[in-house]
This record gives structure tokens, C-alpha cells and sequence, in this order.
């Protein structure tokens, strides 16, 4: 068996940089075109103001292009003609809203792909018991998903889309103000008892709801009467994200609350990583291997909160290594002598399909 499946990372996830210039799409607004190896056409485009206090935004392919939701926020789902507008054949278009596009400043998008799509009617197919549809890649182990809650009346079962597991599920109540919430497979050591906030910095929080105390399978993912993932009446997403050996990771350490921090072993050459402590409340931390003043060394310097608008900052945080990350500095948002979280996304496989070694920059 081959190491990986997927010798070129980007041709399902990239980080973009670009810059605003504020021109709406009636002008023909700012094409952003992805920069990797391979081409992109993004069905999940998650942007931030790099530096200015604007929220993130989340767009995706199956809630369509203009509709978006901010992952820093409980806000329900926004729609503008300005925002982003197009989804390309190797990027997107964004118009004159400042959260997507503000003039001069600096904006960073992260993109997956997922591609194909799917219906599931439950009564007819009997995979799950509530109606879902959705857009799903297995090669790279990401579906895009959307369903209706029902509440208390029926613990759901959710087709997600995937032929694996999933050992991330991000979903977002489209039409309550409530936060995002994070199934992560190494939270605590019941992880389908418990999940994390994506909009908030708060611990892991004990839950016999959320998940209805049931572990996802290859097929469907379970929610009882939550607001954040199954209330009566109201429109989901869900964002699942399943393992693939040199591609994604995510996994679980403990820090060493020391300058000289641990190293976490990913199988890969980081292109992406997001952190969490999940036994305490500090924030979820980003970084990529586009942010950074290093000029290509291993260290990364520049983050961003997921659950703050802050502008990006940072200094010598992290180190991206050809088969994972080393952190320096000891800090509570990743390295206390604590239990963290973590998802983290290949540049490049630590080796590849045809046995060729990556290195670090």
C-alpha cells in the first residue's frame, strides 16, 4: 500500500493571500485565483481581513455562493451580493463588502474541496433518518452537508456523505443564534459526550445531546435536541473532515508548558494547523505557510484567532517540519501542560506515493 493517496496536497486544500480592492461585483469585482500546484475549484472558502477586526466568513458550495456565516460569531447565516459571488475554476470572485474584499488590506482564504454531490432521502434509502444533502470528495475525507433539525421529537441520524469515519464535524445552526459546535474524535476520551465551540474559547463541555451520546460512523452522524445541532425548525451545515495518511491529521498532545515546546508528528509537511486546549479556555489558534515575514524558513509568526475578529499577530510561535509542527513558547493557547486538540492540513506528504521524501523549507 502506498504511503498517500494524495502526492499533491493542493489540489484539495490551499491558503490564498490576496488583497482587497474594494470594488463590487457589478464592477466585476476581484477575481482571487489559488496559487498551487494544482488547479482549485473551492467548495468551502473561509476568509479573513488579515489586518483589520472583521469577522471571518465561511462560504460553501451547497448553501451557494453569496450566503455566509462568520465562524467568530453565534450570528445566523447572512446573504450579500458582495460577498463572495463566484466560486471559479481555480478560485473565487469576491465583491465590496469589507468583510470579503476592503480596500488596501491584506486577507487571507483557506479552500477545500469536496465536489461531488449527493441527496439522501432516509426513508428511502434508509441510511440515517433525516433528509440531508451535500457535496463530498473521499479522496480527501470532506463532505459539506446540509439538514433540517426536528428537535426533541427524533434523535436525527445525518447522512454525511463519506465511506469513512469522521473524526471532525463542525456544524453551525444557519437560523438561531447559537455557537458552532465541534465533534473532535480525540476530545476527552468520550468524544461523542462532549464538544467544543468554534465561536467561543470555552473547555470542552460534557453534553448527553449534542451528539446524543453516539459516535459517528462510516455512514451517519447522530444529534439529539441541541440548538447547535438539531432544533426544531431550523436550517444546519456541517462540515466533516475524516483522516487520510499525508494529507490531513487530526489528533490530540500534551503540552510542556516550556519555551522548547513538543513536536507533533503529522505524517506531513504542515501546509495548515489549528490548535485548541480543550481541558481549559483559551482560544482556537491558525496558522498557514502563507502568513509568515520568515521568508520561507520553518518558523510561522503570524496567527489568527478563529473565534476572535482580532487582526493577525504573533511572533516566533511555531515551526512547520516535514513530517509536523514544533512549538515554541509556553503559553496557554498551546502549550501549558495541558491537553489540546488539533487539525492540520499537508503541503506536501512526508513521503510520497512513489517514495520521495519531503523536506522542510
Amino acid at each position: 500500500m502506498a504511503y498517500t493517496d494524495i502526492d499533491d496536497p493542493s489540489a484539495f486544500f490551499q491558503t490564498t493571500l490576496y488583497t482587497g480592492n474594494g470594488t463590487a461585483i457589478g464592477s466585476g469585482g476581484n477575481a482571487i485565483t489559488n496559487g498551487g500546484n494544482s488547479d482549485l475549484q473551492p467548495d468551502l472558502v473561509w476568509i479573513k481581513n488579515r489586518v483589520d477586526t472583521d469577522s471571518h466568513s465561511i462560504t460553501d458550495s451547497v448553501r451557494g455562493v453569496t450566503k455566509y456565516v462568520l465562524p467568530d460569531s453565534t450570528s445566523v447565516a447572512d446573504t450579500d451580493a458582495n460577498g463572495l459571488a463566484v466560486f471559479g475554476s481555480n478560485g473565487f470572485t469576491v465583491g465590496s463588502n469589507n468583510t470579503f474584499n476592503g480596500n488596501t488590506h491584506a486577507f487571507v482564504s483557506w479552500n477545500w474541496k469536496a465536489g461531488t454531490s449527493f441527496t439522501n432521502d432516509a426513508s428511502g434509502t434508509s441510511i440515517g433518518n433525516t433528509d440531508s444533502t451535500g457535496s463530498f470528495n473521499n479522496t480527501a475525507g470532506f463532505s459539506i452537508v446540509s439538514y433540517n433539525g426536528v428537535g426533541s421529537s427524533l434523535d436525527i441520524e445525518i447522512k454525511h456523505g463519506l465511506n469513512t469515519v469522521p473524526a471532525v464535524i463542525i456544524t453551525k445552526n444557519l437560523d438561531d443564534a447559537n455557537h458552532w459546535a465541534v465533534f473532535h474524535h480525540k476530545n476527552t476520551s468520550a468524544p461523542e459526550t462532549d464538544f467544543l465551540k468554534l465561536s467561543n474559547d470555552t473547555a470542552t463541555t460534557d453534553d448527553g445531546d449534542i451528539w446524543n451520546d453516539v459516535a459517528p460512523t462510516n455512514a451517519i452522524f447522530t444529534a439529539g435536541d441541541h440548538s447547535s445541532s438539531n432544533r426544531a425548525g431550523n436550517a444546519f451545515v456541517a462540515y466533516c473532515f475524516s483522516e487520510k495518511q499525508g494529507y490531513s491529521k487530526f489528533g490530540s498532545y500534551t503540552g510542556n508548558n516550556l519555551a522548547d515546546g513538543p513536536f507533533i508528528a503529522t505524517g506531513f509537511q504542515p501546509a495548515w494547523v489549528m490548535v485548541k486546549k480543550y481541558t481549559g479556555a483559551n482560544h482556537w489558534i491558525i496558522w498557514d505557510n502563507k502568513r509568515s515575514s520568515k521568508n520561507g524558513a520553518n518558523i510561522i509568526d503570524k496567527k489568527l484567532y478563529a473565534n476572535l475578529s482580532h487582526a493577525e499577530n504573533g511572533a516566533n510561535d511555531v515551526s512547520f517540519l516535514s513530517n509536523g509542527f514544533k512549538l515554541h513558547t509556553n503559553t496557554g493557547d498551546w502549550n501549558e501542560a495541558e491537553s489540546y486538540v488539533y487539525l492540520a492540513f499537508a503541503e506536501h506528504p512526508f513521503v510520497t506515493s512513489t517514495g520521495i521524501p519531503a523536506t522542510a523549507r
